[in-house]
């Protein structure tokens, strides 16, 4: 069995598809179904696509836009109160050159994390579960009751989407809803200065079942399935969801997850991913429905917490301190960096 990742299926896109989840919500069984249909196939062919008609409201991401603004305003050592290797669940402040991806490069961006918000008597708080717990706050008016609304939102828009990838996959609607009970889905705020040189992140994909961005202008570059690096820039009212590798390994590749990066932006640029997750001890396999004598599992089995965690650990600079200070251990079997990224089609990496 290979623990590397399957071929892709991308086609040659030159833009996004765009696909109107709406009847994800109708009452209808067939209407899901064939709203769930036109998700999977763009899914299939991209791994990337804006969705519209999504039901979260334009003025929970503007209010975002506005107060992550104030946020990255603040002074570097307000911000740097809540800096994020103060925090025992990974939570708050990235500073600017914190995340180094595979290939040595150091991000232009300052970013602030909190993920699913868990009480610090949780039971797998008290265990020390990595990357669950309670998220930490700047004091800064509004910033918590308006980050929190529109991570609820969102959240909720990542369910119905996880029904409809299921539904659309051929599988039950709530195949997965026994996965997602506390999941630890980050969103991050982030802030990718204007720069002269240098990008703002390194190619990548994303660790978890699917991502759901909201971004203020271009930047988010993709690779298709002929190698060549596609601008992905924001479209009024859509969300920008990608595949990521935790999906991949679900459908044994049926769908993959697509490299992307974030270019040298000449303007602030402000960008909003929650990463969608299933719970951390979920253990990953590719499903008997995408796996036959024919087409055999193409990747071992993980733990998506441990996934998660391994990645992490591998690209944040404080984290890789207290790893070479033996303060913590890398999840056994766990990924490099880098490990599903692909160079797809026959043109190469397209770089």
């Amino acid at each position: 069995m290979s623990t590397g990742t399957g071929s892709s299926r991308h086609i040659a896109f030159r833009e996004l598809p765009t696909v109107s989840v709406a009847g994800l919500r109708a009452p209808a069984e067939g209407e899901r179904r064939e709203a769930a249909d036109r998700l999977v196939r763009a899914a299939r062919e991209a791994g990337f696509l804006y969705v519209v008609d999504h039901g979260v409201r334009e003025g929970i991401r503007d209010a975002l836009v506005a107060v992550a603004t104030r946020y990255f305003a603040e002074p570097a050592s307000r911000k740097l109160e809540q800096y994020i290797g103060l925090s025992r669940a990974h939570r708050g402040y990235v500073p600017e050159g914190e995340e180094v991806f595979y290939g040595g490069s150091r991000d232009r961006k300052e970013a602030f994390d909190l993920s699913f918000d868990l009480p610090s008597n949780d039971p797998d708080v008290l265990a020390g579960t990595p990357m669950l717990g309670p998220n930490v706050w700047p004091e800064l008016a509004g910033f918590r009751e308006t980050v929190s609304a529109y991570y609820t939102a969102v959240f909720a828009l990542g369910c119905t989407l996880l029904r409809g990838f299921a539904l659309g996959l051929g599988l039950a609607e709530g195949f997965f809803d026994d996965i997602v009970t506390k999941p630890p889905s980050q969103l991050r705020l982030i802030h990718y200065p204007e720069s002269s040189e240098g990008g703002g992140i390194a190619a990548h994909t994303d660790y978890e079942l699917f991502t759901i961005l909201h971004a203020t202008s271009p930047g988010l570059q993709v690779v298709n399935g002929a190698g060549e690096w596609i601008d992905a820039p924001p479209l009024h009212g859509a969300f920008v969801v990608n595949i990521g590798d935790i999906l991949e390994i679900l459908t044994n590749g049926e769908l993959t997850a697509t490299s992307h990066r974030v270019r040298r932006v000449s303007a602030d640029r402000y960008s909003f991913p929650l990463f969608f997750c299933c719970d951390y001890d979920t253990v990953v396999a590719p499903l008997p429905a995408f796996t036959s004598v024919e087409r055999p599992a193409a990747y071992e089995p993980l733990v998506a917490g441990e996934h998660l965690y391994a990645q992490t650990i591998q690209s944040f600079t404080y984290l890789k301190e207290r790893l070479a200070r033996g303060e913590l251990d890398l999840p056994k079997n766990a990924r490099p960096l880098g490990s599903f990224a692909r160079a797809e089609g026959s043109a190469g990496s397209g770089k």
